[in-house]
């Protein structure tokens, strides 16, 4: 039963490595239902985390590729909690059994990825939980690699507030598959410095809101369109500043509450 799910493994894994990297777009829905098939073929070998007594370095090879072009795929269909599931499960073979298996040369790239899928979503913290993965000296130089680099060092201009860093960083993407989430980033950095500046102003300049966004004019009057900003014939964009009664700060009650809470401090006191 086992050496012939091995068999099938290995036939199935073929198909789906030629059909990837064929040199040509692939067929994603034929990829999915390659990566289905092995996912069910996989269940009979002894490839799952903790496994590893058991298993044969064929079979854990059989699982990484798959894994790795699974990883790739669900970036190719935008499906991110895809993307998740599989990097949850590669993980293992890149640190568990990295002395059983000969290193991928597709690690780096999607460590460096599920890095920046984490500070896309602003999961900040899970984004340094990830770092220390790469904190013992056997995976030091991991850091160095220009994947992992580029993802941190977005980290560091997100934290330093240097957006302008960041969309400069969509021309020096390492690969392509990072483009991905650089847009969704840039998205929500965009989104970020619009709100703040229509809590700022009442209005804009065109030139100086295409600057600061980071957009040409096609792409800047559709985001303006997006926001609900309105271009006028003096060449500014006008916000909806309108704001809402119950939005104003309750100075006097807050007031009043301090008073009261200092009275109680000194009679403790």
């Amino acid at each position: 039963m086992k050496m012939n799910a091995l068999q099938e493994g290995i036939r199935l894994r073929q198909q789906l490595v030629s059909e990837w990297g064929s040199g040509r777009s692939p067929n994603l829905d034929k990829c999915g239902e390659l990566l289905a098939r092995l996912k069910v073929v996989m269940t009979n070998l002894k490839f799952l985390p903790g496994s590893s007594i058991d298993s044969s370095r064929e079979e854990l090879m059989i699982a990484r590729d798959v894994l790795e072009i699974g990883a790739f795929w669900s970036i190719a269909r935008k499906d991110i909690p895809s993307f998740e599931r599989y990097m949850a499960q590669l993980k293992c073979y890149y640190l568990d059994f990295k002395h059983e298996l000969p290193e991928s040369s597709y690690k780096c790239e999607l460590l460096g990825l599920n890095l920046l899928c984490l500070l896309s979503q602003n999961r900040v913290a899970e984004f340094h939980t990830e770092l220390e993965l790469f904190a013992h000296p056997d995976v030091h130089a991991v850091l160095e690699n220009v994947y992992i680099k580029h993802a941190v060092s977005l980290e560091q201009y997100l934290m330093e507030g240097r957006y302008n860093k960041v969309f400069l960083a969509k021309r020096l993407v390492p690969a392509e598959a990072y483009n991905f989430f650089i847009d969704i980033l840039l998205d929500t950095i965009r989104d970020e410095i619009s709100a703040c500046v229509e809590k700022s102003y009442t209005r804009l300049q065109a030139k100086a809101a295409s600057k600061v966004l980071n957009l040409n004019d096609t792409q800047m009057q559709t985001y303006a369109t997006k926001r609900g900003w309105k271009l006028t014939s003096d060449g500014f964009y006008h916000f909806n500043t309108s704001k809402n009664l119950d939005e104003k700060i309750p100075s006097l009650e807050l007031a009043k509450d301090s008073i009261e809470y200092a009275k109680e401090l000194e009679m403790i006191v």
